[in-house]
């Protein structure tokens, strides 16, 4: 794709399907001859005009706006013609094709076509021109599609603050401090020789501990901002009839999934995504685990895809039937279980014991093999302590309700500020040795930088671009 950005290119940018309205965009250097010459009149910069859009032989496909935006003041950099018509798929696509017949049109002063080779614009690339011709840096081009793609009003209203420069401002900021520190280090390289100096009485030592501290901060709001995006993944496991579907219909709020009385009812994966308080949780019920006779090949297959996506999770609720608590062999399988647990989770992944129909629990006496007081008890039919649930469900994931002010970011970010925080560890240490490892310390400081400068896109590879821009919509 870069290897062609010089290229004039076209597309629907709205999304597909009727609507009321639909835009044709085409984005290139010196597009205004060609769209004055298709339209049929000259186009001022950034007015609407109205006028008839029409076919090779002059028949008119529709009637709609062109609006003219001069480079470099547009949203990708470049000139850009937006066509706006009736929003019906047939119409778009006969305008868009007929935009393209157009582009081989001669012009007259030059005797050459007025735009050789316009091409069906990539997923993403209109943003892509907007980045490369320096209208926005790499995180804001990211927050449009997130904008784009975000189902709750605290992502959106997030995403728009990282569109609007905020994380990125953050960055700079920490970029900025760190190549002074950069400075005063490959100062000293350079003049080993004098006697002054230079670490010592710029406070290298104090301007490296506020570099951490800030660095911390922007990390905790980086990886907030992260988990508004991606969300967290939560897994209902247990035995079986332990309530696990009910659990989860009472988390969403809907008759999702079948529950009945028989064993092995839930076969396979089941998932919804949910919101708590912004957040996205996609809660997943699987099937029972258990083992021993009575389990057919299909049932088989569902609890190795429940062990599956267990140790794929980011938090795992091990529902407890309370009623069930007096049955030795029962207290023996979730004790299995639990092991099980122990042994293949990840230590990232938070286990919370659910113990679930409290409103049929037994007598305290009747208890046994269990500590009951360890977990969160709860009734998925009655709906008693799902919002206890919910909240310890936020709390394990790390969540912060007092989040105000809260950029939308990504795990590629989190990943790469853990990066500069390994490396500015090791400088710490470094500099406590000064002149014996100044060359170890500036190259900590180098990788640090090349970690923000990752961020932002300042130096980026190109299959990082492809992929970052690959996931936007055409048009887009």
């Amino acid at each position: 794709m870069l290897s062609r950005h010089q290229d004039p290119i076209i597309a629907i940018a709205t999304a597909a399907g009727r609507g009321a309205v639909g835009i044709v965009r085409v984005s290139g250097p010196k597009l205004k001859a060609w769209a004055d010459a298709f339209c049929g009149k000259p186009l001022n910069a950034r007015q609407a005009h109205y006028l008839s859009f029409n076919d090779a032989q002059g028949a008119p496909i529709d009637q709609g706006l062109a609006l003219f935006f001069p480079g470099p003041h547009s949203y990708t950099g470049e000139d850009v013609l937006e066509l706006q018509a009736h929003g019906g798929p047939v119409v778009l696509q006969l305008l868009l094709a007929r935009c393209i017949e157009a582009a081989h049109l001669v012009d007259p002063r030059t005797g050459s076509p007025y735009l050789e080779g316009l091409r069906l614009a990539q997923p993403g690339e209109f943003t892509q021109r907007a980045f490369l011709n320096d209208k926005i840096d790499l995180t804001q081009a990211e927050a449009i599609a997130d904008l784009i793609d975000a189902s709750t009003s605290a992502a959106a209203r997030s995403a728009s603050r990282s569109l609007a420069g905020d994380f990125s401002k953050e960055i700079h900021t920490l970029r900025d401090d760190l190549v002074r520190l950069r400075m005063l280090v490959e100062a000293t390289l350079d003049f080993p020789e004098e006697e002054v100096d230079f670490l010592q009485k710029a406070d290298a030592q104090g301007q490296l501990e506020r570099l951490q501290f800030q660095l911390d901060k922007v990390l905790k709001r980086t990886q907030q901002g992260a988990l508004l995006r991606e969300g967290i993944k939560v897994v209902i496991a247990g035995q079986p009839n332990a309530g696990k579907s009910s659990l989860l219909n009472a988390l969403a709020g809907a008759e999702l999934a079948i529950v009945t009385p028989i064993a092995g009812t839930t076969r396979d994966v089941v998932q919804e995504t949910l919101q708590i308080e912004g957040v996205p949780v996609h809660v997943i019920d699987t099937a029972g685990l258990r083992e021993g006779e009575g389990i057919d090949e299909v049932e088989q297959i569902g609890i190795q895809r429940a062990w599956g996506q267990i140790q794929a999770a980011d938090a795992v609720l091990f529902l407890h039937d309370l009623t069930r608590q007096h049955l030795p062999e029962y207290v023996q399988a979730d004790a299995q279980i639990h092991a099980s647990l122990t042994k293949q989770l990840p230590t990232s992944v938070k286990l919370l014991n659910v113990w679930n129909k409290c409103d049929l629990e037994p007598a305290p006496s009747a208890h046994t093999g269990h500590q009951l007081t360890d977990g969160i008890h709860l009734s998925a039919k009655t709906g008693q302590g799902i919002d206890v649930l919910r909240a310890q469900l936020l709390a394990a994931a790390g969540w912060q309700p007092s989040s105000e002010g809260l950029y939308l970011a990504r795990e590629r970010h989190v990943q790469a500020l853990k990066r500069v925080q390994s490396h500015l560890e090791v400088a710490t240490a470094l500099l406590q040795a000064q002149a014996q490892s100044l060359d170890l310390l500036a190259e900590e400081l180098r990788l640090s930088q090349t970690a923000l400068n990752e961020i932002t896109g300042e130096f980026s590879a190109d299959d990082l671009l492809g992929v970052i821009f690959s996931s936007f919509c055409i048009g887009k």
